[in-house]
């Protein structure tokens, strides 16, 4: 086991160093893809060109600035924008890190129980009316684009309704620290929660009610049910542990995808100005330095996220103990 997250490990170093590399050579190297021209800005002298690339390193050899631009970014943490001069890209990231994990943590508390409670009431009321009308609501909710969604949320509980006592509780857009307050933290992100879960509580319940309607057709849960098993427990540990290994597989590839920046169109419309915010200013601005700390920030979580799948798997499935 430990020889195992070991070699998990070595394979997230050796995933991460390959990203990193990848994504200097796209914005470094490619033909056309001057950054010391960029920095100048259009009509500058090619002195300046030149006095810039020679201040930046970027006259160096590729490895020597990969490495540099390595050692500012992990080491010394003291990498600069090239948009905003003197603005340090690490901390920028460090203050907008707890918002987007704010969000996607609370979004994915929702989703998952709401979509176990889905997938669940639905495969234990088959073809009833039950069954169908969780499946439409699922249905409507991976329909409704999450900008629409939040957009429509915002009317109703900023505008519209916000003087009654359904949502005069509401705080206005923006993001509250939770050391400011643990409860004006909640009130300002349980409406974002909600907003960003709703799409994934519909897939994941379709999913889970998909899955577990093949589980109760297969040989295990036959003989579980002709020993005379309790319904709950034949639900419980065997259709729904073997149920969930496709469950967790999905949440672990959105939920890194989300942490590392997916989850913008949640921030823009609720004014959260996370990872996903900052990554779309610094692409609109092709702020090569702040570009390469937050790909590889949503990197190291879509890499630890899946690390930790596979060892969920260990736990869920006892046919993977033996391999």
């Amino acid at each position: 086991m430990i020889l195992a997250i070991l070699q998990r490990l070595a394979q997230m170093v050796f995933v991460l160093f390959g990203i990193s590399v990848l994504v200097f050579l796209i914005f470094f190297a490619t033909p056309g893809s001057d950054p010391a021209a960029r920095i100048a800005g259009r009509n500058a002298a090619q002195e300046t060109v030149q006095a810039i690339r020679a201040d930046f390193g970027f006259d160096k050899p590729l490895p020597v600035q990969y490495v540099i631009m390595m050692k500012k970014l992990f080491v010394t943490q003291d990498l600069t924008s090239f948009v905003n001069r003197g603005l340090k890209v690490v901390p920028q990231v460090m203050n907008a890190a707890p918002i987007t994990l704010s969000l996607v943590f609370g979004a994915a508390v929702l989703w998952v129980i709401g979509s176990i409670i889905v997938g669940v009431l639905a495969a234990l009321t088959r073809d009833t009316v039950i069954d169908k009308g969780l499946m439409v609501l699922a249905l409507i909710g991976v329909s409704m684009p999450v900008f629409w969604f939040g957009e429509i949320m915002n009317l109703v509980s900023q505008s519209r309704f916000h003087d009654t006592w359904l949502f005069s509780w509401v705080p206005g857009l923006g993001y509250k620290p939770f050391f400011d307050g643990p409860f004006l933290w909640f009130k300002t992100l349980v409406i974002p929660w909600f907003t960003l879960a709703a799409l994934y509580i519909g897939i994941y319940g379709r999913v889970l009610r998909a899955n577990l309607v093949e589980a109760y057709q297969e040989d295990y849960i036959r003989t579980a049910r002709a020993k005379g098993l309790a319904p709950s427990r034949v639900m419980l540990r065997h259709a729904l542990r073997m149920s969930m290994i496709p469950f967790v597989t999905m949440f672990g590839l959105d939920f890194g995808v989300l942490v590392g920046g997916a989850a913008l169109l949640t921030e823009v419309v609720f004014g959260l100005n996370g990872v996903g915010r900052l990554t779309y200013q610094a692409m609109l601005n092709l702020d090569l330095p702040m570009i390469l700390a937050t790909v590889m920030y949503a990197s190291f979580f879509v890499v630890v996220t899946n690390a930790i799948v596979d060892i969920l798997y260990v736990v869920i499935d006892p046919r993977v103990r033996g391999r």
